[in-house]
């Protein structure tokens, strides 16, 4: 049985409201994130994919990856997106003392300002599974940090649920201003791969276009 929401509740998003679920915006615009890379192989093809569409997106990258995949890390700098803290080894912060959590959260803004000569300083962060707690949280926001959550989960790293409907997860709970959860990981790979480029025609030919967060 599946243990999370396609779409993010309104409640949640009104009772977390420091966080970021959506965006407000004027024109149609959608803000598609990445989770848990650089990733070989599979990063290299969503950047292939949102450059056939001038489709720009923020990747939500795990320190230890980015010291692996630094050739990766700089390519998505490079070509325009924006790039998000998610920890140094993913850490699950309900499972994690406050002190262990913040250094790992800290030991990858310090990867991400030294692997790249663009980016000083990262202050997005996401929480690796959503799970973050109310003190861990306080102290980020308090430092500095825009906590960004979403409103449409994809689903692609559930081996439960087919491609089609990873697929349509997206197309059918995307509105204006949605933040749409990928992962850039080898367990989402089938599914991504799958679902990514018909994601960007749809909703291109719908007229939205994709943007970082900033």
């Amino acid at each position: 049985m599946r243990s999370y929401f396609i779409k993010t509740p309104g409640f949640i998003m009104r009772f977390f409201s420091k966080y970021t679920w959506r965006l407000p915006v004027n024109s149609n615009e959608i803000f598609l994130t990445f989770d848990d890379g650089p990733t070989p192989e599979i990063t290299e093809f969503v950047l292939s994919e949102l450059k056939k569409y001038n489709a720009k997106a923020t990747f939500f990258c795990i320190g230890k990856n980015i010291k692996k995949q630094s050739n990766t890390f700089n390519k998505i700098i490079s070509e325009g997106h924006a790039i998000g803290n998610h920890t140094q080894k993913h850490l699950q912060g309900w499972k994690t003392n406050n002190q262990k959590y913040l250094k790992s959260v800290l030991e990858c803004e310090h990867i991400i300002a030294n692997w790249s000569q663009k980016v000083n300083n990262s202050k997005l962060f996401r929480p690796p599974y959503g799970k973050i707690r109310k003190s861990q949280a306080r102290s980020l926001l308090k430092n500095g940090y825009k906590i960004v959550m979403w409103d449409v989960l994809s689903g692609d790293f559930d081996s439960s649920i087919s491609n089609e409907q990873c697929l349509q997860n997206v197309l059918k709970n995307t509105r204006n201003g949605s933040i749409v959860v990928f992962h850039d990981s080898v367990k989402a790979a089938e599914k991504i791969k799958y679902a990514l480029p018909r994601v960007l025609k749809a909703l291109s030919d719908k007229g939205f276009s994709f943007s970082k967060i900033e």
